[in-house]
Formats: structure tokens, sequence, C-alpha cells
């Protein structure tokens, strides 16, 4: 049978103006501890003119976080009282634990307190300074972005090719699935929508030209860039952040590299050059899900609509949406790049900056279609 472990005993002893504290056996979470109340007893009754606590762990059989906690509030209780605490008598262990908590600063009440709220004039001098910067910083990636596209004219840009490669694959390829899917839907949506509307003046025929048209001038490109936007700008804003974070855009620098021809250039080259073909493969699928709903539920035959279809779409309408496809592509790659290089050095940051790529992009995406909108009809190419 195995001996029955000693409970954990406090006791005191007096020499002079020195008090020791005798620990003796188990000081384990799971026994009844003493207290630190228990010292304050036994220093008011048998020492209450001590300056100095010393301790004696002879007899102590086993400790663990327990004994580390009441050797601790017994600190903060001596410092109130002008005890004078000396931890040699203590396991080396736990004289260790004892100074790796002493280096963690408590917190203090004015950490917690509530700051007081700015006034609206510090409010606008601040968001001002934040609008300043950011402009800056854009005006300067730009910038860097001219001199790199410059340097890849004269065949002199520093990236490697395979990056380039595989950024065209995940852009582009991988990206199928997501974006046939919801073209055929939206176009489906349309002709759902427009059979409606037209089947009370028994134009149902027209489905056709509406899909055909709002599909290729508009819809294909919105669909495809808000489908990268938030698919592989959030990538590259995520994956330039992280490199961020881990200090490689600084190794970058310091080799030599510049970080808008190493990382920026091939992805706003791989998404410019990706997406439209996107948006040609997004209006077919669309023009699809259009023909699917106008055969089955506006009754119309499939080479009609393909008829309809081609006699409603004209080279200038194709010629709209694959400009607009590359203003978006541009539009996306540039957000995802830039907030990635705005990513502060934190794991948080990498989050913001994932999020402010999806927004900037999209934000400017329609702000963009609207502006080729109106300069598209303005030069007769609608």
């Amino acid at each position: 049978m195995t001996a029955p472990t000693a409970p954990p005993t406090l006791a005191l002893r007096v020499e002079d103006d020195t008090a020791t504290l005798v620990l003796g056996g188990r000081w384990r979470l799971r026994e009844h501890l003493p207290e630190v109340e228990d010292a304050h007893r036994l220093l008011d009754e048998q020492a209450p003119d001590a300056t100095r606590l010393r301790f004696d762990a002879t007899e102590l059989s086993d400790w663990d976080s327990g004994l580390v906690t009441f050797i601790a509030g017994l600190g903060h209780a001596c410092a109130g009282r002008s005890l004078a605490l000396d931890p040699d008598g203590l396991p080396e262990g736990l004289r260790s634990l004892l100074g790796m908590a002493r280096e963690v600063p408590e917190p203090t009440s004015e950490g917690h307190a509530m700051q007081p709220t700015p006034s609206f004039l510090t409010r606008l001098g601040s968001d001002a300074l934040d609008l300043t910067q950011s402009t800056g910083e854009i005006i300067t990636f730009f910038g860097e972005g001219a001199i790199a596209v410059r340097r890849l004219l004269q065949g002199r840009a520093r990236f490697r090719r395979t990056d380039l490669w595989l950024i065209v694959q995940e852009s582009g390829a991988d990206a199928l699935p997501i974006v046939g899917l919801v073209s055929f839907l939206v176009g489906m949506i349309l002709g759902y929508i427009g059979d409606q509307q037209l089947a009370q003046f028994g134009a149902q025929i027209y489905v056709a030209d509406l899909v055909g048209l709002a599909t290729v001038i508009q819809m294909g490109a919105l669909i495809t860039a808000i489908v990268l936007a938030g698919r592989t700008g959030a990538a590259f804003a995520a994956r330039i952040g992280t490199m961020q974070v881990n200090e490689e855009i600084d190794a970058l620098r310091t080799l030599g590299i510049s970080p808008m021809e190493f990382l920026v250039l091939p992805r706003m080259l791989a998404l410019i050059a990706m997406t439209p073909l996107l948006a040609i493969y997004a209006d077919l699928l669309g023009i699809l899900g259009g023909a699917f709903v106008g055969t089955v539920v506006g009754g119309l035959t499939l080479s009609a609509y393909i008829t309809e279809t081609r006699l409603a779409i004209g080279w200038n309408h194709i010629i709209q949406g694959l400009i607009a496809a590359t203003v978006y592509g541009a539009i996306v790659a540039a957000s995802g790049c830039l907030r990635g290089m705005q990513c502060g050095r934190s794991a948080a940051a990498v989050g913001e900056a994932t999020t402010s790529a999806v927004v900037t992009a999209i934000v400017f995406i329609v702000i963009a279609a609207a502006v080729l909108t109106i300069l598209f009809d303005a030069i007769g190419l609608s």
C-alpha cells in the first residue's frame, strides 16, 4: 500500500526581526491549501515587528501552481506592509516562475478607464490625416506600378514566369466553376423576369434580346469582376499581407528586388488577361441560362432563341463588354495588391486588408461601370 502523503502545513519561526515561514507537506491544487490570510494571521500574532520574511521549504514534498499563487499573493501583501520578501529558501523552479510573473506588468486602473470621446474637430482632423496618408500611399503605389510596367516593356522586369502562369491558372481556370454557375443563374433570373413582362404583349421572343444584350454589354463582365474581387482579389491581399507580416517584402527590398515587379506586376498581368476571357465564358453561360428559361417557360424553340440572340448582339456590344472586363480586372488586381502592401504587421491587419480589398474593388467596379456606360453612350459605341 502507498503511504498517505502529508497535507500542506504552514508554520512560522521568528529570529529577531526576521520571520521564517516553514512550508511542509504536499502543496497541490487538489489539496485544501492554506490561504494568504492564514500567513497574515501568523505574522500578526507571532512577528508583528518583523521587517524580513524568509522561507524554509526543506519539509516540502510536492508542489504545483497552487504554491506559486500563494507565494505571489503573499508577496503583494508583504509589499503593502513594508515587509521584505526573501525567496532564497524556495525551490529553484518556484523562484523562476515567480520571476516570470513579476515581469508581466499588472493592468492599471488608467488602462481600463473609459477613454473620453474625442470631439468632432478631433475626429475630423484625424480622418483628414488618414485620408492624406492613404492618398499618398495610393499615388506611390501607382507610381511604382508605372515604373514596373515601363521596365516590363523594356524587358527588364524581375519576376518569375512560373509565378505568372500559376496566378493565371488560379485566377482563370480555377474560377471557371463559380463564374459559370453564377452567370447561368443570373441569366435564368433575367430570362424569367423578361418572360413575365413580355408575355403580356405576346413578345416572348424578345427575351433573347434582353438577356443577350444585358449579359454581353454589362452583366457578364460585372459578374466576373465581383466574383474575382471576392475570390482572387481577397487572396492577393491576404498573401501579400502575410508576406508583409513575415517581413518577406522587407527581405525582397534588402536583396534589391522591387516588390512591385516581383509580386504586384504578375498579378496585374494575370488578372487583366484572364478577366476578359472569363467574361466571354460568363456571357455564354448567361445566354444559356436565358435560353433555358425561354425554351422551358416561354415555349420558344432553341433555334429561334439562338437566331434572335445573334441578330440582337453586335460587335460593338462585345467590344464594350471586353473593355469593361479589362478595366474591372485591373481594378480587382490593383485593389488586392494595394491593400496587401498597406497591411500592418499583425494577423488582425491581414484580415482587415482582405476585407478592405474586397470592399474597395466592388465600390470602384460599380463606379467604373457607371462611367463606362456614359462614356460608351457618348462616343456612340452603344
